[in-house]
């Protein structure tokens, strides 16, 4: 087990705690007790969007940690119906996190929503249930446009969209490249682990087997699997004894990384979440 959490270097040499507090599905009322127990636990990685509908109370939890701001990572999020407004989605999640900057911002989905500004209570839908999709706005005007966005609403790093990797580079000028991509990341779909939807993953046999040969647990082994690739994880939990837990990863050697990557061609690759997006994103497993 490791003690303390590594970071990874990006491309402008901003480095990123490689494990993080997701807040994703988070209750309002419990989301600052959490942040602001994983901040006292060694946490400083937090994940958060406006989309979320809780980054009022991140912020609280950040505030009441009573830990430095600059100690701290924070990611946020542009919602799929911001993509023409970047800057104003941006400036809105400052002032819910009470901020003057954040360290990431990234942009959600590779499609635009047709609806001018987002509802918290429903997605922009068609009558059959799919999403409602701007189809003259393009993801890499957002990307494009997000320049000047980012240093007026003061982000530290890109607004890029969950991208596969024959879309990035029409994202990419030369002279300017996404810090980073984020995106659903496990052993069984091996390209943001979702505690609610990966406890297929904590029963996996492979998975078990790696945990009880380094005296761990499968949680410990998926966070270690993304630690030992590089990856960033970002576990989520409310409750102050998971949260401590998740700061604990085994340290997987080269064997068990690749019995682990060979569970998607072994039959198992998937994703769990796939919104109902009525146009071809560009994923080959995305169907």
């Amino acid at each position: 087990m490791a003690a303390s959490i590594p970071k990874v270097k990006l491309n402008n040499g901003v480095e990123i705690p490689a494990l993080g507090l997701g807040t994703w599905q988070s209750k309002p009322e419990e989301v600052t007790n959490a942040v602001n127990h994983a901040l006292k636990s060694g946490y400083r990685h937090i994940d958060c969007a406006f989309a979320y509908g809780n980054e009022a109370q991140v912020g609280e939890g950040i505030k009441k940690s009573g830990v430095p701001r600059s100690e701290i990572f924070i990611t946020t999020k542009v919602w799929s119906t911001y993509h023409r407004r970047v800057r104003e989605s941006l400036e809105e999640s400052l002032k819910n996190l009470g901020t003057d900057y954040v360290d990431r911002a990234s942009a959600y989905a590779l499609a635009c929503s047709a609806q001018p500004q987002w509802q918290p209570s429903s997605f922009p839908t068609l009558e059959d249930g799919t999403r409602d999709v701007d189809k003259e706005w393009h993801i890499s005007k957002t990307w494009h446009n997000s320049r000047s966005s980012l240093k007026r609403a003061k982000s530290r790093q890109s607004v890029f969209p969950t991208a596969p990797s024959s879309s990035s580079t029409r994202f990419s000028p030369p002279q300017r490249s996404p810090g980073c991509n984020q995106v659903e990341l496990h052993p069984y779909n091996p390209q943001l682990e979702l505690a609610k939807f990966c406890n297929p993953l904590l029963k996996d046999d492979v998975v078990v087997e790696i945990a009880q040969k380094h005296n761990s647990t499968p949680v410990a082994v998926l966070t270690g699997y993304h630690i030992a690739k590089g990856h960033v994880v970002l576990p989520k939990s409310v409750t102050p004894e998971r949260i401590e837990s998740n700061l604990k990863y085994a340290e997987l050697d080269t064997s068990d990384v690749e019995k682990l990557d060979s569970l998607a061609a072994s039959g198992k690759q998937q994703r769990f979440v796939k919104p109902a997006w009525p146009i071809v994103l560009g994923f080959p497993d995305w169907k």
